[in-house]
């Protein structure tokens, strides 16, 4: 196995274990997001009447689009808004759902056998593909071409100022993440360090930090090629956390992520599930989104996740950008 950088405070170093720039990608999130928005806004033969339902088709990378859009929106618009991992779509879709169909590759076969039984039912499609880049490393591109679209179609309100706005700030809070910040001044370096050696468990409250503790599973898994697991408040109040007996917590961590959109017990919730798993060994450590709208508030909860799980990846000194494990099952189902 590889060595890990000594120090995230050597740029130098942190720029040669990196070679495929992922950090360099990841702190373009914000610029993509702009991007992706003008895109999705300016697509042709977008059907913009009657729409009862949109359904986001996506898997990983592409997948999580779908949800941080539903817990941008979900409690903003009166249709549904629905992530469909997997081969088959939910009976109710017909012609008046909207599909967006996310694959970057364009060749995902869970996405494609989705999309094809949505055309089948004669729902709305569009698809949403490009092989520019990583589909984890594109976060932005995808969640604004899902912004734009939707609405292009009239299903949710305006957001052009909204996300302008969070273009700028997104490029301001990765600024604060970068190689150049040293690990005392660097939220993103400092959990990594903290985390090293242990396996994480992110938490989050349901709506925002919901999604955003699922990127953070998620880039942990294929940029620090760690296990990691994810659990949602308050639900995990009424099954995880019973799991943490006395003693069980050796080796893990548990990151909290918290956001101001979060129900007024939760506070409550948190604060008495952290004294319940002290028992346990498990060590605690709470995030807090920043941003003066809800779209900021989640970047900010996903930029941290990502640049977080980079940093991780460099302290283990494995390289975060190939997937050998997942390009290996590909390959496999392919034979």
């Amino acid at each position: 196995m590889r060595t890990g950088v000594a120090t995230l405070d050597d740029p130098r170093a942190i720029e040669v274990a990196d070679p495929g720039g992922m950090l360099r990608l990841v702190a373009s999130t914000g610029s993509q997001l702009g991007r992706g928005y003008a895109l999705g806004t300016a697509m042709r033969g977008v059907p913009e009447a009657d729409t009862d339902a949109v359904v986001v088709l996506g898997m990983g990378g592409s997948g999580i689009a779908g949800d941080v859009v539903r817990a941008l929106y979900a409690d903003v618009v009166a249709l549904p808004i629905v992530v469909n991992k997997g081969y088959a779509i939910p009976a109710f879709c017909g012609s008046r759902t909207l599909v967006l169909s996310a694959s970057f590759s364009g060749e995902t076969e869970e996405t494609l056998a989705a999309t094809q039984a949505a055309e089948a039912r004669g729902c709305r499609v569009i698809s949403l593909s490009t092989d520019a880049v990583m589909p984890r490393a594109a976060l932005g591109y995808l969640v604004g071409a899902c912004i734009g679209v939707m609405e292009a179609a009239g299903t949710i309100p305006a957001a052009g100022e909204d996300v302008a706005e969070a273009v700028t700030f997104a490029g301001g809070f990765a600024a604060r993440l970068e190689p150049e910040r040293p690990t005392d001044d660097n939220e993103a370096k400092a959990t990594a360090s903290w985390i090293h050696g242990r396996t994480p468990v992110i938490w989050g409250s349901e709506g925002l930090a919901e999604a955003a503790a699922l990127r953070w599973k998620a880039q942990l898994n294929e940029n620090a090629k760690v296990p990691a697991f994810q659990a949602t408040l308050p639900e995990l109040d009424h099954n995880d956390v019973e799991g943490w007996s006395d003693g069980i917590g050796a080796g893990f961590v548990a990151v909290v992520l918290r956001h101001a959109e979060e129900h007024a017990r939760i506070a409550a919730r948190v604060g008495i599930t952290r004294a319940l798993v002290r028992a346990a060994g498990l060590e605690v450590r709470e995030v807090r989104a920043s941003g003066a709208s809800k779209l900021q508030r989640l970047l900010s909860l996903l930029l941290l996740g990502d640049f977080t799980s980079v940093y991780l990846a460099i302290l283990r000194g494995v390289d975060p950008s190939p997937v050998p494990v997942i390009s290996e099952l590909k390959e496999r189902l392919r034979s």
